[in-house]
């Protein structure tokens, strides 16, 4: 009988991670349970990344949806006991930082199943956010901890995890911009839909508590985007969260207000655009990866690696005048190249790693 990993996700980001290392742990001779907690349930947010990227449909959804981080995280505790001991799996496998990461790993350590983190060590060493706080348990928890970097290893052994449950892989997005770039054309993407240029117009993206719940910080970059907009297109994707926070706001004739889009349409967005502007740690690693110069309108960022290298910026939303200096500055700028999220194969590595811990 194959080993079984059962794999949690929840989020946007993790459909697209679990792509790649689903395929990576088929091709590896272990067996996949998906169970989807139903943190996003949007079907923006949700059932059109499935169908998009063919990946393979959840075998469970738990069907949580929304509430506070309390109540929401309580509640994936409680329904994922029943899958994870009907199946008694080898390992759990997790990602990133949403409550469904935390909820799951939780459970497993409750229940003595090993657990495997896939994004282990990433720190913005800020623990008013909510993320930081799942990522620093569900790193303690985690028997096996994937780090993207060399930062992100260095980060979990000042925290007193030992070296030999650490294993450096790279980053499992950049698998999927790889193996999901091949796919764009010149019809899946909004670029076609809209009056914009190659490398002339500005994508932005907020939906972070921080941001969004702040009426200051959120008038601020409002009022930058169309700030911005007066020299430059602006193609403002609204996440659900943010759309109900800014009723009243008018964009300017230049700002292109829109719901989410699918994972390729947004890689479109992404590689032919001048410019991101974004809270999201998602979409600040898909600039890097493309070599789209990014700001990134936060305090810190668990990606310091772009940051270091020269592809992106912090611009702390104080004041409007503070993000336009900062979108100026990096229009048209370049980095260093380098690859410090690896090759593309870390979802290969993660596989055979945990059929190894199998044994």
């Amino acid at each position: 009988m194959k080993p079984v990993v059962l794999t949690v996700v929840g989020a946007r980001p993790q459909f697209i991670k679990a792509g790649p290392v689903s395929c990576a742990l088929a091709n590896a001779g272990l067996r996949e349970i998906l169970v989807h907690t139903g943190q996003h349930y949007d079907p923006e947010m949700s059932d059109l990344f499935f169908e998009e990227l063919a990946i393979r449909k959840p075998d469970v959804n738990l069907g949580i949806g929304s509430g506070s981080h309390a109540s929401q995280t309580a509640r994936m505790i409680a329904a994922l006991e029943t899958p994870i001991l009907s199946c008694r799996p080898d390992w759990i496998l997790v990602f990133g930082d949403t409550n469904s990461t935390l909820a799951a790993a939780i459970v497993a350590a409750k229940l003595q199943r090993p657990i495997a983190h896939v994004e282990a060590g990433l720190r913005s060493f800020n623990r008013r956010m909510p993320e930081e706080v799942n990522r620093v348990v569900t790193d303690t928890l985690s028997d096996l901890l994937f780090a993207p970097t060399a930062n992100s290893r260095d980060n979990l052994m000042r925290e007193g995890i030992a070296g030999d449950r650490i294993h450096v892989v790279g980053d499992v997005m950049l698998d999927a911009a790889l193996q999901y770039r091949s796919l764009l054309t010149s019809t899946n993407g909004c670029i076609a839909n809209l009056p914009l240029s190659r490398k002339q117009y500005v994508v932005a993206t907020i939906h972070r508590a921080e941001n969004t719940d702040e009426p200051c910080r959120l008038r601020y970059l409002l009022d930058s985007l169309n700030t911005i907009a007066t020299t430059r297109q602006v193609v403002f994707l609204v996440h659900p969260r943010t759309r109900r926070l800014i009723n009243g706001w008018k964009a300017a004739s230049n700002v292109h207000v829109s719901g989410p889009v699918g994972y390729l349409p947004m890689m479109q967005l992404t590689v032919n655009a001048g410019l991101v502007v974004t809270d999201s740690g998602g979409l600040q690693k898909e600039a890097f990866f493309h070599r789209v110069p990014c700001v990134t309108v936060r305090e810190e960022t668990e990606w310091v690696e772009s940051v270091a290298l020269g592809w992106n910026r912090l611009a702390p939303p104080v004041s409007v005048d503070s993000i336009v200096e900062a979108v100026n500055a990096a229009w048209g700028s370049t980095g260093i190249e380098a690859n410090p999220y690896g090759d593309g194969t870390a979802s290969r590595k993660i596989a055979l790693a945990l059929a190894e811990a199998v044994g």
